[in-house]
């Protein structure tokens, strides 16, 4: 009686779950500026996947004959020092600074949201542990703890990625915690108790499935702050190593040209800025989508 009582709790709690995704997504799509948000970016990943279609030079390859050109019909964007045509560069190094962004992001929640899951639903002395350790990582800039971690490791891809999840790790942990501290005592919980489920079971398929909203909201606009700390890290000489395309690295290198060769430098900032901006039209559309104030 109690294995029946349970699966219909389950059902309901799944078919409300489902209904309220839905809603968010009828939201969502009202919202003309996440919308045009999301068509940037879905252009931007298009971009990066098939940049070796949409452009026929190489992106590292120097012709110091044509080093410092404006833009024309032959190099729309006009070449840097060394000669390479810059929508090349900034076409490939779309591929970098979304992959540093997505990948730094998603290490941010798989390691901040499991230890903020583990504080919020056992609690006690673990609870203290671990947020106090987040407190301490949260005492640090972001970006000064990346540079650290970056010096330490070394400059490249990988590390890169690292340092901005590893830096970021504190603000998952608290969203996750937080979300968690709200349901962990809800009757779902306590059915899937009664009927012995192991905690991680009830941790992995009921809370965190129910406490996603705003860890989503929150990692969309954490991929624009990844991507200004690799742009930033690249900026000062501890990103992607050359002649790797990046566009913090490529805005570093055109600084000593920006008097008289505007171009070097303007193309690359206005890819960051049209990234960042479409990613916080979208995240900020999410947010809104997922408040349930904002319900008809």
């Amino acid at each position: 009686m109690e294995a029946k009582i349970d699966n219909k709790e389950r059902s309901r709690i799944r078919n409300k779950k489902r209904s309220q995704w839905v809603e968010v997504l009828r939201r969502l799509k009202k919202n003309k500026a996440a919308m045009f948000g999301l068509f940037i970016i879905f252009m931007l990943i298009i971009v990066a996947i098939f940049a070796d279609f949409i452009t026929t030079y190489d992106y590292a390859k120097q012709n110091l004959d044509e080093a410092l050109q404006s833009p024309s019909f032959k190099h729309f964007f006009g070449t840097d020092e060394f000669g390479r045509d810059i929508f090349t560069r900034i076409i490939y190094g779309s591929r970098i600074s979304l992959l540093v962004g997505i990948l730094a992001v998603g290490i941010a929640i798989f390691i901040g949201g499991g230890l903020g899951a583990i504080a919020g639903f056992y609690g006690g002395k673990l609870d203290n542990v671990i947020m106090r350790s987040m407190d301490v990582l949260l005492a640090i800039p972001s970006i000064l703890l990346a540079i650290s971690i970056v010096a330490a490791l070394g400059s490249g891809l990988v590390n890169l990625m690292i340092a901005v999840g590893i830096a970021n790790i504190p603000r998952y942990a608290r969203i996750m915690r937080a979300s968690i501290l709200s349901v962990r005592d809800q009757e779902f919980i306590e059915a899937s108790q009664s009927v012995g489920a192991s905690d991680f079971t009830i941790i992995v398929k009921h809370i965190i499935p129910n406490c996603l909203a705003p860890v989503i909201v929150q990692g969309t606009l954490g991929v624009a702050s990844a991507i200004l700390s690799c742009a930033g890290l690249s900026f000062i000489g501890l990103g992607i190593n050359p002649p790797t395309p990046e566009w913090g690295s490529m805005l570093s290198r055109g600084r000593d040209y920006l008097r008289d060769y505007w171009h070097v430098t303007a193309f690359p900032g206005m890819a960051i800025m049209i990234t960042i901006f479409a990613l916080n039209l979208f995240g900020d559309g999410l947010r809104d989508a997922f408040d349930p104030k904002l319900k008809n």
